[in-house]
């Protein structure tokens, strides 16, 4: 069997499928605590998004509680994290770049949100397996589709990597808009802005890729980037 080949399938013994929720309950989480998840949350996120950035959320009925899902999403700002994972109402672990974990205070709070370092030219495989890993520990997944910051907030350059997951797993797609973020903490700046409005958009479900090969790949990743994209040019 050649290397890649071995490689899929033992990605694809990875994909576990019973009720995400009995999953997280079971606990043996590698992502994040669950409890500590929810009390950061409601004790500081929320209220900091509330009364400093006049958060509104949209679509919130469209996340799952109980089942797989990947949540896909634009970014422009360090904050996205914390912002898309707060909206949801169940765990989300993020991919957040190695980087984020050595800032003081956010590394702190984005670990407690169940994020988890993936090292820049590592690979795609072990970013792969650490999302289907926690996938098959109840939490959903949240990808940033570009991969990195946008100054607009579109995405332009949709990755392969959650379409990758979402294949392996059978895991929905949840396209997610966040706007406004990027005026948070501008490219400079020290500390973040308060008072800056931001609207998080929640799409609907869109299915799985039935494959895995490249062309079906782009296919799904594009469909998701026109998702998030038609979201965001909602607005406010």
């Amino acid at each position: 069997m050649d290397k890649d080949n071995s490689l899929d399938t033992n990605l694809d013994n990875q994909a576990d499928k019973p009720n995400a929720l009995s999953k997280l309950q079971q606990g043996n989480d590698q992502h994040g605590n669950p409890i500590l998840y929810w009390m950061f949350k409601w004790l500081v996120v929320r209220p900091i998004l509330y009364l400093f950035y006049q958060e509104r959320i949209y679509g919130a009925e469209n996340v799952s509680l109980t089942d797989n899902l990947i949540v896909v999403s634009n970014h422009a700002s360090d904050f996205d994290p914390l912002i898309v994972g707060s909206c949801m109402g169940r765990p989300v672990a993020f991919m957040a770049k190695e980087e984020l974990f050595k800032i003081p205070v956010l590394s702190q709070a984005i670990t407690a949100f169940g994020a988890y370092p993936v090292k820049r030219g590592a690979g795609d495989r072990a970013a792969i397996r650490s999302a289907i890993a926690s996938i098959n520990q109840g939490w959903a997944t949240g990808i940033f589709l570009q991969g990195t910051r946008t100054l607009d907030g579109r995405v332009t350059e949709p990755k392969l990597g959650a379409a990758m997951i979402a294949a392996k797993t059978q895991a929905p797609f949840l396209p997610v808009s966040i706007w406004g973020t990027e005026k948070i903490l501008p490219k400079g700046a020290r500390f973040p802005k308060l008072f800056q409005p931001v609207t998080v958009r929640i799409g609907d479900l869109i299915a799985p890729p039935p494959s895995s090969d490249r062309a079906t790949l782009e296919a799904y990743s594009q469909k998701c980037a026109d998702a998030i994209n038609a979201l965001h040019a909602l607005g406010r």
